[in-house]
């Protein structure tokens, strides 16, 4: 009888960026394009708000709910005792300004706070407003997204400088380890130095993007671009700028999304009763375009979730995309992936269209998965785990 093959690992593809659940989105942009505003009705606090340049100085941060059908569906299904959806973070960053790299408008501080994020909002404005001031004395999009773009670039430019140097002579005393990080650096270098480009637009291997996530350069955070438009453009759908915009990002962020919405239809409706908000855009035939920016913020930060379910929780758990099972488990409970033994695994669309788990149990769409297993977004997941590795079965999570 021949051997038994093992169960080799499947190579994973790297992801640029921190690792973690905990990642965050910053709004970023000019001053008074309408940042706070957003932020002020994506988390539905009060952060302020004026027509003045750096009204925001320090960030803002706070969490918003990540809006999922299957999720409604669930706590509709189970009535449990609590329900627990996934968050998104979102920091409001005060605005940019030309010269930003170079400390221009309080620049360094607020650079830094990018820093911090994981992604990237950026905001800019196609309303006209003769009462909310542009920085620049006149509304221009593709202009004010060029300067965000060079902006950052340049910080880049200016942090590589300041390293390549150190690198270089380092590289010199034969550690491999030096050598590979002070080649990746070059290679950045030229795209971000040379090419004047930013770092997501380069091909990177294994090696190159280690170096990448220790340095967590600006220009290599994933972007979607939030365009806001007045109230009458965004129900309309029209605005001579959107085009333009359009073209802008094909050519110089090709594949990036846009998302037109408007700040001040946002916070008529966050002002609004209830039963007033679906009568209204009803009537204007249009909806709010928040769900879609968490949603897609979310996705951005290369997160996703999975469920446990019963009557006494329903609750979406973040992870990594590409997480396997037995690190999914240790989101529940570092024990839960020490002494893990399996998942059993519904997909949600089984789940739903069977009815039941029994049905789906029955139907054979009730599956046990190894530890090799890439949980899928949405899986309905119950752990076993070796209570030995320090839990008792008392504390099993379903």
């Amino acid at each position: 009888m021949p051997p038994k093959k093992k169960d080799v690992p499947e190579k994973l593809p790297p992801i640029i960026g921190r690792m973690g659940t905990n990642l965050k989105v910053g709004i970023v942009g000019l001053p008074n394009v309408g940042k706070s505003t957003f932020f002020n009705v994506l988390t539905k606090s009060m952060a302020a708000a004026s027509n003045f340049p750096f009204c925001t100085i320090d960030p803002n941060e706070s969490r918003v709910a990540v809006p999922d059908e299957r999720w409604n569906f669930l706590c509709q299904y189970y009535k449990p005792l609590s329900k627990v959806p996934a968050y998104l973070n979102v920091v409001d960053i005060a605005g940019l300004v030309k010269g930003a790299h170079e400390g221009q408008g309080l620049g360094n501080a607020f650079l830094s706070h990018i820093s911090a994020c994981d992604a990237i909002f950026h905001m800019t404005r196609a309303f006209e407003d003769d009462d909310i001031s542009h920085v620049e004395g006149d509304v221009n999009p593709v202009r004010d997204m060029e300067i965000i773009m060079e902006e950052l670039r340049k910080r880049d430019e200016e942090y590589i400088g300041k390293h390549y140097g150190t690198m270089s002579k380092s590289a010199t005393r034969n550690d491999k380890k030096d050598k590979a990080e002070f080649e990746a650096l070059t290679k950045i270098q030229h795209i971000v130095c040379e090419d004047k480009k930013h770092v997501r637009f380069g091909e990177w291997d294994v090696t190159e993007i280690e170096v990448l996530n220790q340095h967590l350069f600006l220009t290599a955070k994933p972007v979607i671009y939030l365009v806001n438009l007045s109230e009458r453009d965004y129900i309309r759908k029209k605005n001579k700028w959107l085009l333009k915009i359009k073209e802008w990002v094909d050519k110089n962020d090709p594949g990036a999304m846009i998302i037109p919405f408007s700040g001040a239809l946002e916070t008529k409706l966050l002002e609004m009763a209830d039963e007033e908000r679906a009568p209204y855009l009803k009537e204007a035939g249009c909806t709010s375009a928040l769900d879609k920016i968490i949603t897609h913020g979310y996705k951005q930060l290369q997160l996703q979730y999975f469920f446990t379910t019963g009557p006494d929780e329903v609750k979406a758990w973040t992870i990594m995309k590409n997480t396997k099972a037995p690190q999914a488990a240790g989101r529940i409970h570092t024990d839960f992936e020490k002494g893990f033994i399996m998942a059993e695994v519904m997909k949600f669309n089984d789940f739903k269209e069977e009815g039941t788990e029994a049905a789906a149990k029955a139907a054979g769409k009730y599956r046990q998965q190894g530890r090799n297993y890439i949980v899928d977004d949405g899986d309905i997941i119950l752990f076993k785990f070796n209570a030995g590795a320090g839990l008792s079965d008392k504390k099993k999570v379903k």
